[in-house]
């Protein structure tokens, strides 16, 4: 089987979708990758540390856990020409699946260290994200891991970044036909500059605990059983 995605040298199955073993002589590969979500005031982004060997659909659950969404819409990663996600069977398209494909893999098949997550089709919020530092994972700590966070996630359901920027607008403005409205939803207290960072820290850790390799029971040496002394009915 091969992706179709125009653009791309073709590539065959089995060569993604298993993750790579570490060598061991050397710590696997990390990425500190930024996420800048697009068309809002004030900023929101993030910086995460994350395995380059990860696939693309954990790599979206970090996103989510990382910039505060709850994961309850459609999703998509675009770059050059192609998109990685959840293939609808009922519509089949050159969508390549984000579970059989690594991170690595992507950004060696697009040849950049940029590309861009969609998140909600409706609302469409569009990241821009990008690689900034490859390195070597550090012994001891769990990844993926929460690095910076600036800014607060808008609300989901808040129509875009356009209905979201108006209802901002209408929180602040008293006279703002919508403020009456807007007070009720996310409450006079809503702060878009507070990134909220101890629970994007929870969630995040959290999602690390799951992804680690969970260490492999050691057998246990069974204790000697004691030999029954043999009966008359068993000698003869």
């Amino acid at each position: 089987m091969e992706h179709a995605c125009p653009g791309l040298p073709p590539r065959p199955f089995g060569t993604i979708g298993a993750m790579p073993k570490a060598a061991h002589a050397s710590p696997p590969q990390i990425a500190h990758v930024a996420i800048a979500l697009k068309d809002v005031v004030p900023e929101v982004s993030r910086i995460v540390a994350v395995p380059l060997g990860i696939r693309l659909d954990m790599l979206h659950l970090i996103f989510q856990a990382a910039m505060g969404w709850t994961n309850s819409h459609l999703w998509l990663i675009y770059a050059r020409g192609c998109t990685w996600g959840v293939p609808d069977p009922d519509f089949p398209d050159d969508t390549i699946p984000a579970n059989r494909t690594l991170l690595l893999d992507m950004i060696a098949d697009i040849g950049t260290n940029r590309f861009e997550y969609i998140y909600d089709f409706g609302d469409h919020w569009s990241h821009t994200v990008r690689i900034v530092k490859p390195m070597p994972a550090v012994p001891g700590l769990a990844y993926p891991l929460l690095i910076d966070a600036v800014g607060r996630c808008p609300l989901e359901d808040s129509g875009g970044p356009p209905g979201y920027m108006e209802m901002l607008e209408a929180l602040r403005d008293p006279a703002h036909p919508r403020h009456a409205e807007v007070i009720k939803w996310p409450g006079r207290d809503f702060d878009p500059s507070n990134a909220d960072r101890a629970r994007l820290e929870k969630d995040v850790a959290a999602l690390a605990r799951l992804m680690s390799p969970r260490p492999r029971a050691s057998a246990k040496a069974k204790p000697p059983q004691k030999r029954r002394k043999p009966s008359n009915d068993d000698l003869f």
